[in-house]
């Protein structure tokens, strides 16, 4: 095994192993195990994987929440590209470089987007699979369970979502396993500090977009009396919710304090929320590709010559202009089905015009 100097919470690890498990000579995260192929972290072993010492120690100790922390990467990952799909940056992954490429390092709000919905996909795998009662340390939230307003004619009871368990076990393994990485890559203490703040806002998302569920027991279907219990919202909420916090996200100044400061000099004494999506750098158009910082740019991207938004063929193309091509869609339409006992389908063809970015 041979190590590299690596950025924030990584490590760069040269494995020869068959059928190439793990990239070869790459900087890699924890974020690595959302786009391997199913089974491989539990062939590698923790000891194997691309994770910190500290993080191996506690897969290690915790080996049952490898499955989570993969399904956690991978709820992260799927969630970005849903979200950005239709924008310049549409968080494409490498397997090159670290998951993320130079988004992942470089200070900006993608930066932020990034650490604070991996780390809310952390939780919500996490606590689905104490809830689904997959884990011996935790359950469900009992407590509330035995409270609420019996002159209301409700109590707290049912399986509410442990969301502590899974928000101490994200801390835990990415905060906490990031303190002794080599602050020497770019922004320094204010990059690491930049990163941790945002991992919190994505666990803030998580219970800030919890939802109260109630189920009535009465006669004949009265409600003279409720359960209720918290859930988790469902994932593509949480995402909803972390999309508006990055259109808002505030810049910060580019130095080593304790306390993070708006650059805006007239913004400067207002706090920053912990919900607050934060960044150091603008981000760069990413109009045009740039292998070096591994920017793919939106040449060939597909666009909508009639939106406005930003997968509109105007602003995605970046006023390079756009390819219009006639795309033959042939599929089974008009099914029936036939006594006995088969469907018959007709051939249904289409034109349809796609365009490009130039």
């Amino acid at each position: 095994m041979e190590k590299k100097h690596c950025g924030v919470n990584q490590i760069c690890v040269l494995f020869l192993l068959p059928f190439s498990l793990y990239p070869l000579c790459c900087q890699a995260s924890w974020m690595w195990l959302g786009i391997t192929s199913v089974g491989v972290p539990e062939k590698l072993g923790c000891a194997n994987l691309p994770l910190t010492y500290k993080q191996k120690d506690l897969c290690k100790r915790k080996p049952f929440l490898l499955a989570s922390i993969k399904d956690g990467a991978r709820l992260g990952i799927a969630e970005c590209q849903t979200q950005f799909k239709h924008e310049r940056w549409n968080c494409s992954t490498t397997k090159g470089h670290s998951v993320f490429g130079y988004e992942l390092t470089s200070g900006t709000k993608e930066t932020a987007f990034i650490y604070a919905v991996m780390a809310a996909g952390l939780v919500h795998a996490v606590t689905r699979a104490c809830s689904q009662g997959n884990m011996t340390e935790c359950g469900c939230d009992t407590s509330l369970q035995g409270t609420g307003s019996p002159t209301e004619g409700w109590h707290w009871g049912g399986c509410s979502d442990h969301t502590h368990y899974g928000t101490w076990f994200s801390r835990k393994f990415i905060d906490n396993t990031a303190k002794n990485t080599s602050s020497s890559s770019r922004g320094g203490y204010g990059l690491l500090s930049m990163n941790q703040h945002n991992s919190e806002a994505g666990r803030q998302a998580i219970e800030k977009t919890m939802s109260t569920d109630c189920r009535c027991h009465g006669v004949s279907g009265s409600c003279a009396v409720k359960t209720c219990w918290r859930t988790m919202a469902s994932f593509e909420r949480v995402g909803n919710y972390l999309k508006e916090r990055y259109e808002g996200s505030v810049q910060v100044l580019d130095r080593s304090k304790r306390k993070a400061k708006r650059k805006e000099k007239e913004q400067r004494r207002v706090p920053i929320e912990k919900a607050e999506l934060i960044f150091l750098s603008k981000s760069p158009n990413y109009c045009l590709e740039d292998k070096r910082w591994g920017i793919t740019g939106t040449r060939g991207r597909r666009c909508s010559r009639t939106s406005q938004g930003p997968d509109g063929c105007n602003l995605l193309c970046c006023g390079r202009g756009y390819n219009t091509h006639v795309v033959r869609h042939v599929e089974r339409c008009e099914c029936k089905f036939v006594w006995c006992c088969y469907v018959r389908c007709r051939r249904c063809e289409s034109m349809n015009d796609m365009h490009t970015c130039k």
